[in-house]
């Protein structure tokens, strides 16, 4: 079978989504620890403004997974060469970081307890997603690996099914956060893939009928005179107004102690991270049509590229860092922002270098195409010519 052509600007929206990741993961102990500075509301908007990237994650993932496999014999060899892939990897550098991480934190937090007691507590943590704050993510990627199989079997053997794909995963996830704020109150809700179910869904669908929305999505000075003109305005008017209520609602519980209904934080949540992930889509599609060449999108191509080893990496860099806080008010805020610009740039360095000079760095940070590392890839790693 011919492979099918490369959505190149995947890789761009992968940036953006590790930039939003590291902007709120780099401001988690500024939007409690500076309450009362007059740069509050800042903190609060990088905070709150860029929760959109495990959502964006999770839609590329999906959308990544069948616009990939939906037109292959689902055959027990695909399935088997899928979860080859997965367990390569993505299983296998979540089980290296996640010994790291817990290591690190017994030594430097729990160093008194007793081994059976930590080994215990690691196998549960790892099978949870809890060794660290962050691997929370590769625990909800499992659950819809375990999903994909019979969701790839039912949509190539039902198609007319796909057509109601985004209505479903909305109609699901909230029937969840319904059952889970009346009746169900399950631990650690947002670790959970039926919380995510509107974006893997959504994903889906755009995989399956890349094309359509495609020529829906990539803007053009005609499209913008059509009918698509003002479905685009009315999508990014949405981005705006879901994201900047979002900011807000949360500078008023945080900042002023006024609580609302939690549901209205999961809808705008909701809202403003679905909307996102649909503004920067279209966003990479423009950077693609100005100028694939110009060194700001050959940048953020590579940092998509190398998104996965730095969402791994950079709690690491972040670590470290806090151990050296300042306390001199005119340092302050630059410490902050140097913590984001540090674990941006030096994960970066260190997962592109060990991509360029570690032929099996893929152990630690999964899988990038060859033609951005300059080794030679084992032959199961060639076949992914669109993303992981």
């Amino acid at each position: 079978m011919k492979p099918k052509e490369r959505i190149d600007e995947i890789n761009l929206v992968r940036a953006f989504a590790i930039i939003g990741v590291l902007m709120v993961h780099s401001t988690s102990f500024a939007v409690t620890e500076t309450l009362g500075s007059s740069l509050y509301p800042l903190y609060n908007f990088a905070n709150i403004f860029f929760k959109f990237g495990t959502p964006t994650f999770i839609l590329l993932s999906s959308l990544v997974l069948f616009y990939t496999y939906y037109d292959r014999p689902a055959d027990r060899s695909l399935f088997l060469g899928f979860y080859k892939k997965r367990l390569m990897y993505i299983l296998l550098p979540y089980l290296i970081f996640s010994i790291g991480y817990y290591a690190l934190r017994h030594y430097w937090y729990y160093a008194d307890r007793p081994l059976d007691v930590a080994l215990a507590d690691f196998v549960d943590k790892l099978l949870t997603g809890k060794a660290y704050a962050h691997l929370y993510f590769v625990f909800i990627s499992v659950q819809f690996y375990v999903l994909f199989p019979l969701l790839l079997y039912a949509s190539k053997k039902w198609p007319l099914l796909t057509k109601g794909f985004i209505p479903f995963g909305f109609a699901v996830q909230w029937g969840f956060v319904l059952l889970n704020h009346y009746w169900l109150s399950v631990p650690n809700k947002g670790s959970w893939a039926l919380s995510y179910f509107a974006y893997y869904f959504t994903g889906a669908y755009f995989g399956i009928s890349f094309d359509r929305i495609r020529e829906w999505l990539k803007p053009t000075a005609a499209k913008l005179k059509s009918w698509r003109g003002p479905t685009w305005a009315l999508l990014w008017a949405g981005w705006l107004a879901f994201g900047l209520s979002h900011v807000w609602i949360w500078y008023v519980t945080r900042h002023d102690g006024r609580w609302f209904n939690t549901l209205w934080y999961e809808l705008l949540w909701n809202l403003h991270t679905f909307c996102t992930a649909l503004v920067l889509i279209q966003v990479a599609f423009l950077l693609r049509e100005w100028n694939r060449e110009a060194r700001v999108v050959r940048l953020l191509d590579h940092l998509g590229v190398m998104s996965f080893g730095i969402y791994l990496f950079h709690p690491l860099v972040l670590f470290y860092y806090r151990l050296h806080p300042v306390t001199a008010t005119y340092w302050f805020h630059l410490w902050y922002a140097g913590g984001f610009v540090l674990a941006l740039t030096l994960s970066w360095l260190v997962v592109t270098l060990a991509f360029r000079f570690i032929p099996f760095a893929w152990v630690l940070f999964g899988n990038v195409p060859a033609r951005y590392t300059g080794l030679p890839k084992p032959s199961a790693e060639r076949s992914l010519s669109v993303g992981r």
